[in-house]
């Protein structure tokens, strides 16, 4: 009853904002990302039996060495408590995770990490159930992680259910040129928050009439494998989220001056001629989306800035790992 999973954090490409029902993480409309790889997190758990819980044994959750208290391990005990009742028992879990890359920075932290957790859950229990299915036990944690669980190029459609609202994986030739010049921008952010101040802007509901028309020519240019279609509509898709985002109660705004920075670079290198467009999710670090032929140029550019940046590429989907990878 001892899984350990990894799965990769995602990139928002039509971004969801807002939860219409905030306990089953229901998003108010559909969403598509890509994954990205090598980052990822590793989680391994135990179901503990009767016999090791002798005495009485409690959860207990740790993410990179830390107890996790308060509401993170609340949003861990709601996917825990769904598998539980999916496996019909009560067994007690053990659970240790590690990421590969800063969270809380806008760089999907909480996508990879509930993929991976459903993943391993799901697994060690001994349940039968399909990427999609996982995906709506992820989508407890974290909407993103759903599209986490199917990788690569990734769907969520809106639903009032599990049945509904799951996660597809989408085919694209894309996934084999795509490289992501990640530019590191640490500035703490708490996306749960900013989903409630999103609702709440007087530009939200326009944002969601937006979408639909938005997700049909996301999955068209996928299809088609059009890399400017697909991530010229990501970024224009990132100045409206943020834009409902700043228009909230709070009215915050999560970019840095060095996120501008990086966003004036990739204006200039297209003016240049370079395929290349900038991403945000929700936080000031950037996805600079770009192709093998110009991953250097581009690079070399931010790098010019002072702003810390890796290479990344398509990730796939969550998957077990053998048990010589186990944390513990």
């Amino acid at each position: 009853m001892k899984t350990t999973a990894r799965a990769h954090p995602i990139q928002g490409l039509v971004k969801y904002h807002g939860m219409r029902d905030p306990e089953l993480r229901l998003p108010y409309h559909d969403s598509i990302s890509v994954c990205t790889a090598p980052t990822n997190t590793t989680t391994t758990v135990r179901w503990l039996t009767d016999v090791d819980a002798e005495g009485g044994a409690q959860d207990t959750y740790r993410i990179d060495g830390e107890a996790v208290e308060g509401r993170a391990a609340e949003r861990i005990n709601m996917v825990v408590e769904h598998v539980r009742e999916l496996a019909d028992f009560d067994h007690a879990v053990r659970f240790e995770s590690e990421n590969s890359f800063p969270s809380n920075i806008g760089f999907g932290s909480s996508s990879s990490g509930f993929a991976a957790a459903a993943m391993a859950l799901v697994e060690a229990a001994g349940l039968d159930m399909s990427l999609p299915e996982i995906s709506t036990v992820a989508r407890r944690g974290s909407s993103s992680a759903a599209r986490a669980v199917t990788g690569a190029f990734s769907h969520l459609y809106a639903g009032l259910n599990d049945e509904d609202c799951r996660s597809y994986r989408l085919d694209s030739d894309l996934e084999d040129d795509l490289k992501i010049v990640a530019a590191h921008v640490p500035s703490y952010k708490e996306t749960e928050e900013a989903h409630k101040e999103a609702a709440e802007s007087h530009m939200f509901q326009a944002r969601v009439a937006h979408i639909p028309d938005q997700i049909v020519e996301m999955r068209d240019a996928l299809r088609k494998a059009s890399f400017e279609r697909v991530f010229e509509l990501a970024e224009h898709d990132s100045l409206s989220l943020t834009a409902a985002t700043m228009t909230g109660p709070s009215g915050w705004v999560y970019w840095q001056p060095e996120t501008i920075a990086v966003f004036n670079a990739v204006r200039e290198l297209r003016e240049e001629g370079v395929e290349v467009y900038f991403s945000t999710d929700t936080g000031a670090s950037v996805y600079v989306n770009t192709t093998e032929e110009h991953v250097d140029t581009v690079r070399s550019r931010i790098d010019e800035i002072g702003i810390e940046t890796d290479v990344w590429e398509v990730g796939g989907p969550a998957h077990v790992l053998p048990e010589s990878d186990a944390l513990f």
